[in-house]
C-alpha cells in the first residue's frame, strides 16, 4: 500500500485511543483557593444491574468484565442472548444503560458483557497486542512508531473470548449459547472482523463499526481472501450476521473501504453470510460508537 500524508494522519489517529496522554496544563495541581471551596467528596456512581470482576485468560493475562443483565424475572425461553462489547472500560457503560432502560423491551430480555483492562483509563496498549496481526516484518512506514508494542495475539484474545469467558458467563447468567454477538470498533472492529473471518459460526451477530482496515499494510486482507476461498470451496459456512458500520466523516478510518467490503461480503450470501452496512453521514470515528449503541442492540437482540 502507497504511504501517503493521509495514511500517515489516519494511523496516527487509530493509534489516539491506545496511547492516551494528559496535556500539561490540564496536569497542574488546583490553585489552593479553588482547592479550599471544592465541594466534599461524594459517593461513586454505581450503574443498576451491573456487576464486574476481574479474571486471567490461560496465558495470565488479566481483563476486567463488565456485566450488564436483568435482575429478577424469568429468563426467555433458552436463554437471554449475550453481547460481548470490547473495549469495554470505553463502551460498556453506553450499552449498559441502553439495555437497562429498556428492560421490559425485547432489548432489555439480554446480558451485555464489557471486556476491558483493570484500571480507569478507557483504552489499554494491550488492545494493540489482543485485537491486531503481528506487524509486517519490516513494519510499514506508518507504523513503525508502535512496533516496540506487542502485536500479534489476536488469536489467543479469541481463544479466551469462545473458551473460558463464554464457559464463566454461563456459569453464573442463564445464556442462550445460540445467541452470542460481538461488537468491536476501530483496532475492536479489526478485530471482529478477524474474529468472522477465523471463526465464522462462534458469533450469531457481528458489528465492526469503523474498523482500522488500513492497519498494517491491509493485512486484514489477506484474512477476507483466506475466507471467502474457504466459503466458496464449502470448506466452511456461517452461521453470523454481520454488520458493517462507518461514519462519512471519519478520517481516521477510511467508509469507503467499509463500503467495498460490505459489497465483497453481501456476495457470499448464498454459503450462509448475511452482511448489511449502517452508515452514519454526520458522524467521526470517534462518535460513531455512541450514536451506535441502539442500532447494535436492535441487531444483536431483535429476533428475526
Amino acid at each position: 500500500m502507497m504511504t501517503t500524508p493521509r495514511t500517515r494522519a489516519a494511523s496516527a489517529a487509530l493509534m489516539a485511543g491506545v496511547f492516551t496522554c494528559v496535556p500539561g496544563a490540564w496536569a497542574q495541581p488546583a490553585p489552593a483557593a479553588a482547592a479550599a471551596q471544592a465541594p466534599p467528596a461524594s459517593t461513586p456512581y454505581v450503574m443498576p444491574s451491573t456487576q464486574v470482576w476481574d479474571m486471567a485468560s490461560a496465558s495470565g493475562g488479566m481483563y476486567r468484565i463488565f456485566v450488564s443483565a436483568p435482575v429478577g424475572g424469568e429468563p426467555p425461553r433458552g436463554g437471554y442472548p449475550v453481547l460481548y462489547v470490547l473495549d469495554g472500560n470505553a463502551y460498556f457503560a453506553s450499552f449498559a444503560q441502553a439495555r437497562w432502560v429498556q428492560e421490559y423491551l425485547p432489548i432489555g430480555k439480554s446480558i451485555v458483557v464489557g471486556v476491558g483492562y483493570p484500571g480507569d483509563k478507557a483504552w489499554d496498549v494491550r488492545r494493540m497486542n489482543d485485537y491486531t496481526a503481528q506487524l509486517r516484518d519490516p513494519p510499514p512506514p506508518e507504523t513503525r512508531a508502535y512496533a516496540q508494542h506487542k502485536s500479534g495475539a489476536r488469536q489467543e484474545f479469541l481463544e479466551f473470548m469462545t473458551g473460558k469467558l463464554r464457559a464463566e458467563i454461563a456459569l453464573r447468567y442463564p445464556v442462550n449459547p445460540e445467541r452470542q454477538s460481538l461488537f468491536g470498533h476501530s483496532f475492536g472492529g479489526l478485530f471482529a472482523l478477524y474474529a468472522l473471518y477465523e471463526r465464522p459460526q462462534a458469533f450469531q451477530s457481528i458489528i465492526a463499526a469503523s474498523p482500522s482496515m488500513e492497519w498494517n499494510a491491509q493485512s486484514i486482507l489477506d484474512d477476507e481472501r483466506a475466507f471467502s476461498a474457504r466459503m466458496t470451496a464449502a470448506k466452511v459456512g456461517s452461521t453470523s450476521r454481520l454488520l458493517l458500520i462507518a461514519g462519512d466523516r471519519d478520517t481516521a478510518g477510511d467508509p469507503e473501504s467499509v463500503r467495498l467490503l460490505a459489497n465483497r461480503l453481501q456476495r457470499l450470501s448464498g454459503w450462509g453470510l448475511r452482511a448489511r452496512l449502517l452508515r452514519y453521514p454526520n458522524e467521526t470515528h470517534g462518535s460513531v460508537p455512541a450514536q451506535s449503541v441502539n442500532d447494535v442492540l436492535r441487531f444483536a437482540f431483535e429476533q428475526r
